[in-house]
């Protein structure tokens, strides 16, 4: 499991992952990619720190209940070989506490340490003009055409509007955007799919910065840009 700073938010978050997320978290049956977007959220949302303990709680209760098997001889090696393969490309425990810094930083532990820092050390792509990208180095067995991105939106921005083959999550850490569904802020998660056709606009005065998570290409449906669908897989 991805470790999760506690930290203070200044607003706590009104938009959360849903239960099954955050179930998938305490059991620690995401995939990479995954547990490190609702890590982030978590290092930001008070709440859904206290509905994962409960989920740990709840799952250690029907542990307590289960019989126990016999191990085979080789049980415990073969564990910890596993377990050092599947943290070999992972970043160190991050704690429970910071050093004292000037100011907050923007990228919550969890993305600092796939980032290698806060955002001056974000090597950004253009996307389009306004807009930036950064792909997160994750590994997701089993899942290849997930994709985690940090995203910064030039404020005022639009997002060319579009639709989902899969799943979008999408965290603000700076700034803030809207969309038909609300207005989303530092520490909102929003949950977009194939229903959802939107067109997200950065907040007026300062960038937007995301990090978002898709498992298949976004599908454009603006009057002109639909016909770039064949040339553009984001």
């Amino acid at each position: 499991m991805i470790p999760v700073l506690r930290k203070p938010v200044r607003h706590p978050p009104a938009h959360h992952p849903d239960d099954a997320l955050l179930a998938g978290y305490a059991a620690g049956s995401l995939d990479e990619a995954t547990g490190l977007v609702v890590a982030t959220h978590l290092a930001l949302c008070p709440a859904c720190r206290d509905a994962v303990a409960l989920f740990e709680a709840v799952g250690g209760a029907l542990l307590d209940d289960v019989e126990p098997a016999p191990m085979a001889s080789d049980a415990l090696p073969a564990l910890m070989a596993r377990l050092d393969r599947e943290e070999a490309g992972r970043p160190a425990p991050a704690g429970t506490a910071e050093p004292a810094r000037l100011s907050d930083p923007v990228l919550p532990r969890p993305l600092r340490d796939y980032v290698g820092g806060d955002l001056d050390a974000v090597r950004w792509k253009r996307l389009i003009r306004g807009i930036d990208l950064y792909d997160i180095p994750v590994v997701s067995a089993g899942r290849g055409r997930i994709k985690a991105r940090l995203m910064r939106i030039k404020g005022g921005v639009a997002v060319p509007q579009h639709t989902h083959e899969g799943t979008e999550l999408t965290l603000v850490l700076e700034g803030g955007f809207s969309d038909g569904s609300g207005h989303y802020r530092r520490g909102d998660i929003a949950c977009s799919d194939a229903e959802v056709d939107h067109k997200p606009v950065a907040d007026e005065g300062a960038d937007c910065v995301c990090v978002t998570l898709t498992d298949a290409p976004l599908r454009l449906t603006g009057p002109l840009m639909r016909l770039l669908n064949p040339f553009v897989r984001f």
